[in-house]
């Protein structure tokens, strides 16, 4: 299997890149290496390497001029560096109460502060993560979606807890079981249309149904992940019984 075709690998150029924009060792204009020159610091193909660079431009992290050089835009607080450890001792439940609690509210924000462009953005996310045909891409660009939604709440404490909270689905472990649950339950159409109507609602600048279609949108997942779950739960004992 080619290097830029294993899973995750996607989500590791993303990680590594991420930490690069937050750190010192770019040139005073701001300029990246080329994807070639990343390819081989990061040790992941130029595929890999590509789809980060996608994602990091959707979420206005950089910025290419005509032709092939990248630039980085202003930097994430580097706080988030130290949250590492609070992300591997963090339960996939618990994670999806938090979001239940945050990223309505995200949304409502974005439906009365999201410029017309933001939208326009969120419109094409929304078309990539549908059109995606393997787990890496539509976690890459439906983590893209959601963070383009708060970034537009414009607020930049919200912002930083979201981004803590968005270090979760960077686990091979969330990509994994999101799969599954997508698999399993044949969600793409049920996705795709929820991610519409949160977008919809946005673009109609109606802070309480963005906020309720969010609501509903992660609902679906953490009912589709309690499934999964307890699948597995069920399994194991099945096992225990038989050994």
């Amino acid at each position: 299997m080619p290097m830029d075709e294993t899973q995750g690998n996607s989500n590791y150029a993303l990680e590594r890149l991420r930490a690069l924009l937050r750190s010192d060792s770019l040139d005073a204009d701001g300029k990246l290496p080329t994807e070639r020159t990343l390819s081989e610091m990061l040790g992941v193909g130029r595929r890999a390497v590509r789809r980060a660079l996608e994602v990091l431009e959707a979420e206005g992290r950089i910025w290419r001029r005509q032709g092939s050089d990248t630039y980085a835009g202003p930097r994430p607080d580097g706080w988030s560096d130290h949250v590492g450890s609070i992300v591997a001792g963090t339960d996939l439940m618990e994670v999806m109460e938090v979001r239940l609690r945050i990223e309505p509210q995200l949304a409502q924000l974005a439906a009365m502060r999201a410029k017309a462009a933001d939208i326009e953005r969120m419109y094409d996310l929304v078309k990539k993560i549908y059109e995606s045909t393997d787990a890496d891409g539509r976690e890459l660009w439906d983590g893209a979606l959601h963070r383009q939604i708060a970034q537009c709440a414009g607020n930049g404490f919200f912002l930083t807890i979201f981004d803590v909270i968005n270090r979760v689905r960077q686990d091979e472990a969330w990509q994994t079981i999101r799969e599954r649950a997508r698999s399993a339950s044949r969600t793409r159409p049920v996705t795709f249309g929820q991610h519409t109507a949160i977008v919809d609602a946005i673009a109609a600048r109606d802070p309480a149904r963005a906020g309720e279609a969010m609501r509903q949108h992660l609902l679906t997942l953490q009912e589709s992940l309690i499934r999964i779950t307890s699948l597995d739960h069920s399994e194991t004992e099945v096992d225990k019984t038989l050994a």
